[in-house]
Formats: C-alpha cells, structure tokens, sequence
C-alpha cells in the first residue's frame, strides 16, 4: 500500500514557469517525446509523459464522451454519501474564502468524477465550457494533466498552474487539489480549488490541504466509531484540532485506523495498520489508557513515543466504555462487525454498513407483511436468496416456512410438477401418494422463486393464474387449494427487457413488479472491509483470521465477476491454506487462479502509481501519426495542432 498523501517538492509556495518557458518545454516535449531536464516540477512531467502515452494531444480533443449520466451520477453519489456528507460543510466554508476570487471548489471521487461543485455563476459558465461539472470525468487519461487527475495519479497534493495543464484549452486555469483518504489508508476522492489563473493566491495550497485534512478527520470519526479511538498532540489545547493524530484501536490495542497527523507522529505507513499494537509506539499499554478514560473522562493523558518525544493523549468513543464492563472484543484487522441490538431484525443484521444495501433493505423492510410481490434483482453471486431469506425473517411470516426453488436448477419437464403438485399416478415415475408441490409447502409463509425469469413460458402462465385466484390445482386432476404465502422472486436478467422483447410473460412480469429492490455487486460496495471481516468470522469460527492490509487493498480493487459467492469461496480456501500458527492470510493463501487475477486487477488500478512510460520516442511518432490521420495527411493542420513547425514534423516522421 502506498504511503500517505505527500506534498509535491519542498517548497510547495512554488513559483510556476513563466508562459515563454512552457511553451518552450512543451515544443521540446512534442518534438523529443520527452519533457527538458529543468523547467518544469517533476510531477507535472511525469503527468505529461502519462497524459502523451494515453494518446491525448495538447490540442487534441478531450474524452468528452466519459461522463456520468444523472442516473449513474445519483447512484455515485449514493454510494459516496459518507463522503459527501462529510465534506459538503467543509467546501461551504472554503467557497466562502474563496468567492470573490473568480474560484471554485470541487470534490471528485478515487476516478475523478465530478461529485459536488461551488461557484459563482459567471465562473461556472466559463468552467463548464471545459466540462468543469457534476458528472465529469477529470482523470488524466480523459483530460491530461490537471489538478485533480494528477493528484489521483501522483497519490500527492498538488498544484497546476496555467500552461502545467496538457490541453492547451484549459490554461486559463490554475488548480489546487489534495487527496483524501481513508482511516485505512483508502483513497477516497480528492477536494480541489480551480480559478483563472489570474486571480491565483498563494494560500489556496494550505487551505486546500487544511480542508482535505479537516474532511478526513471527520470521516474517521464517523466510520470508526465501534473502535476505541486516540487522539494525540504535543499539546493539550492541539487536541480536537485539524492537527492532532488519531489513532483507531482494537478492543485488545491493535493500531487499525490512522489519520495522516497520527501516520506522521508515530512513523507508520497505512501497511502498519491491523499489524502492530499500540503498546509497542507508546510507554503505556491500553488498560492504563481506559483506566484513565473512567477515572477522568475528557482529560489527556501525558504518554511518550519510542524515542521518548511527549504526546498528550486523549480516549475517546463508546467503544472504551463497553471494553471497561468486560466486552470482548477481536484484535486487529479481525474485528467482527458491530454487536447488533437485541431488537435488530435479520436485515439488520446483514448490514455492514453499504448505503445501495441498506436502501434495499429499507424498502423490502416495509412490504414485508403487505401482500405486495418483492423482485430481486442483481448479478449472479450477490445474494439475494440470502437477501430475501432476511426479509422473510424480518417480517411477521417469519414462525412459518420460506420455501425457495430454483427455475434455472429444475429441469424443464420437472419444474411444473415441483411447483404444482401432482396427484397419485399422474405420470410415469410419480410417487404413488402423489406431491403436493412447492406452493402448497409455502402456505402460510414466504414462496422465493430465483432466476425467475428462467421459468418456462407455459409455467408462467400457470403461476400467473395461481397468483389471481390464490388457488393451486395439482396434476394429473383433484380439487383445487387454496394457498396463501408471500411471494418473492429474484433475477440476474433485466426482467422488463425480457418482457419487452417476448422472452417473459408482460403480465406476469407487472404482477411479479409490486416492489423491485437491486442489489449491488461487490465491486460498486462501500463496506468491501466490514464484509471481508464478516466472512471471515463466519469461515473461522473460535479465531480471529484477518487479511493483509496490503493484499486487502488488491481484493478490494479486484472486479470479484462471481461477487459474494465468489469472494467467500476465495477466502474459505485461502482460510484452509493457513497453518494451525497463523492468523493472517496473505497472497501465499490464494489459490493461483485468484492470485493471477487480483494481481491483473492491481495492474490495472487507477490507486497504482502509473509506471514510466517505455520508448517516449515511439509514443511521440504515434502522436504525429494520429495527428496526421485526424487531418487527412494535411501537414500544415496537423503540425499547427501539434504545436511545432511544419519542417520539423517532417523530420521526425522521416526520423
């Protein structure tokens, strides 16, 4: 896992190359696929370099086409709510310090999207002509070098000044922006400042750092609130500042949350966290600490640091109080998901914390009871049976049976004698006393029908009549009975598109719809970290096994096509590989398929530090070539497009 965010050169009160000199640097830049020794930070170089290798030009077109539609962007911004809520408050306060300073302030996600904008309206009209709005994608593979995109690439706070940007058209602009980043060492967005370039002032770089620090400080206080949590200055009036560390605690005083101040006081990386107890940083152990919290609450107390430097420390949270009257809790990266309320319904239970999750759940929560058909709907692997397995538990149909049933898993000349019954004799191979059938089995309770929209035609038909008139008529003849039970159903498919084109029943499809709830695939979950620490405790149960903090951030970046079913398969089998000794699973643990995967999905990570691009001189001739080929073999347009003179296009093509 890479460090924490670090500032871009020492002096970061920088004065930018003058408007000569850059141009200068980019002819040399096009003309010798490389950026010249001097002139320019290194950091805007290396972007330059990744922003040629992407295949943009400075007087190319953007990749205008990546934005998010409204109803992507809303399903971003719901999987983002922590963030956004969070940060919102702190951008009010910054916009205010920035104003009237023809300014904006954004906050984009870990892929530079667009999330939250604030701005006068005469500067956002301006910055949307350069698609400076909610829904854009500003990664440097779609907009070359930028504030935003590179402070994502370059995992650093970071300034671009004018002619620094990669498309000439943005050099209006002087952009400010700083990552922002999880207790866990997570990259979760970046916060930035954009204004003409003109009106730039030289502490934009420190109230830019000082919000990204405030949002993350906040964060961690509201995702970290089932841990013990330290915080820590040198001096007592420092704690509850932007400035004091914080340290997130195990019951048992295992180091699993930091902030950067903490990282920084305390010498770790985000690779330390879940590793290393608080007892081996400072000369006090977490009993005396607790001890101290119950005596004296609200009070810091004087503790030292390996190298005998002092710090006050202060506890704080709930968690302290539930260690003190004896709750055990687990060390470390292994903490189990919080202990649930004895009033917590089964839904409750399953959640670990995924905003799209929860929201489902709300919504099933108040149909349960209600004669109101529930539809699943989501990929292979996510859950739903489980899903709708908890909504029958939650309900008031829970003393009674949840009968579930597979439409793809039944064999077509079976599934219509499973559902319906048959009477005694009614085909060959029957049992002589006949089968009541599945729906009857549900009478009273809750009927789960998965992959629904497997079923055959003919048997959609005779679901169709049995959900009208309640009453279900077995094969082979008898009298009809009368049933009552909930019906759920869940689909990978999109359910509406089948009906539209044939595939399924459009009436049995609006008698299925009363509710349809979608679930996310693991890959769009927020809670991947509390997930894998419930799978884990289920998998292991009477030990505490945890993950590697570095090879967690790999699973997490990982797309898991087969999702939860997937993901716990892995972990069981990593899990299985452990000796009787060990408690973490680490890459050695995972079966060579999944190795080779997550490690491709590492490769291609957007959080991976992008490497140097290979054989610049070559990256250059297909810049010129791509040039060429846009302006139909004009040289003249293609050399002005370039930004060099036409004589020199032809020696480099000709080189």
């Amino acid at each position: 896992m890479s460090g924490p965010p670090r500032c871009t050169g020492d002096n970061p009160l920088r004065t930018p190359p003058t408007a000569p000199a850059l141009r200068q640097a980019r002819l040399h830049f096009l003309e010798h696929g490389m950026c010249p020794p001097d002139g320019l930070d290194a950091s805007v170089a290396r972007s330059w370099q990744r922003s040629l290798a992407a295949g943009l030009l400075p007087n190319g077109p953007a990749r205008d086409t990546v934005h998010a539609s409204a109803a992507e962007l809303s399903r971003l911004m719901a999987s983002q709510h922590e963030l956004l809520v969070h940060s919102r408050p702190v951008m009010e306060v910054l916009f205010e310090q920035v104003q009237d300073s023809q300014s904006m302030v954004i906050l984009a996600n870990a892929q530079g999207i667009l999330m939250h904008t604030l701005g006068r309206t005469d500067f956002l009209q301006r910055a949307q002509q350069v698609a400076l709005s909610n829904g854009a994608s500003w990664h440097e593979h779609h907009r070359g070098t930028n504030a935003i995109g590179t402070a994502l690439a370059e995992r650093s706070q970071i300034e671009i000044h004018g002619g620094e940007h990669f498309f000439e058209r943005n050099d209006f602009l002087t952009c400010t922006a700083a990552p922002i980043v999880s207790a866990t060492g997570q990259l979760m967005g970046v916060l930035d400042i954009s204004g003409d370039y003109r009106g730039g002032h030289p502490h934009t770089y420190g109230l830019v750092s000082m919000a990204a620090r405030l949002i993350e400080n906040r964060l961690m206080g509201a995702t970290c609130r089932q841990h013990i949590r330290l915080h820590l200055h040198p001096q007592r009036e420092g704690i509850g500042t932007v400035a004091e560390g914080i340290l997130a605690l195990s019951g048992d005083g295992w180091v699993v949350g930091a902030n950067r101040a903490a990282l920084l006081q305390l010498g770790l990386t985000p690779a330390d966290l879940g590793a290393v107890p608080v007892k081996t940083l400072l000369d006090v152990s977490l009993d005396a600490l607790l001890q101290q919290h119950q005596r004296r609450p609200g009070q810091p107390l004087q503790v030292h640091r390996r190298d005998g430097t002092a710090l006050l420390a202060l506890v704080q949270h709930d968690a302290a109080t539930q260690a003190e009257h004896g709750r055990v809790m687990r060390p470390a990266a292994a903490v189990a998901a919080p202990v649930l309320e004895p009033t917590a319904d089964a839904l409750a239970q399953l959640d670990t914390g995924d905003l799209r999750w929860r929201s489902a759940a709300d919504k099933a929560r108040r149909v349960a009871g209600k004669p109101i058909p529930l539809l699943i709907q989501g990929e292979s692997g996510v859950g739903k049976e489980l899903f709708a397995r908890a909504v029958h538990d939650s309900g008031p149909r829970r003393s009674k049976p949840f009968v579930a049933i597979n439409c793809a898993a039944v064999p077509e000349n079976l599934i219509e004698a499973e559902l319906f019954g048959y009477a005694p004799g009614a085909f060959t191979g029957a049992r002589r006393e006949g089968s009541a059938g599945r729906l009857r089995e549900a009478h009273g309770g809750t009927l789960f029908l998965d992959e629904i929209g497997d079923m055959p035609l003919p048997m959609q038909a005779r679901l169709l009549r049995v959900l009208q008139e309640r009453q279900v008529s077995p094969l082979g003849g008898g009298a009809a009975v009368a049933v009552d039970f909930a019906l759920m159903c869940a689909t990978h498919c999109k359910l509406r598109e089948a009906a539209e084109q044939g595939r399924f029943r459009s009436d049995l499809y609006y008698r299925l719809n009363g509710l349809t709830v979608q679930l996310p695939p693991l890959r769009e979950r927020t809670d991947f970290d509390e997930l894998t620490r419930r799978l884990l405790a289920d998998l292991n149960p009477g030990r505490c096994v945890h993950v590697a903090p570095a090879l967690l951030v790999r699973l997490r970046q990982h797309a898991w096509p087969g999702n939860l079913r997937q993901y716990a398969n892995a972990l069981r089998t990593a899990s299985a590989m452990l000796e009787p000794h060990e408690a973490c699973i680490d890459w050695v643990h995972l079966s060579d398929d999944v190795q080779e995967d997550v490690a491709l999905a590492a490769q291609d990570s957007a959080f991976k530090p992008t490497p140097p691009v290979p054989n610049l001189q070559e990256l250059s001739q297909a810049a010129m070539r791509q040039a060429l080929e846009r302006n139909s073999g004009n040289v003249s347009q293609a050399a002005r497009q370039l930004g060099i003179s036409r004589q020199t296009l032809y020696r480099k093509l000709q080189a």
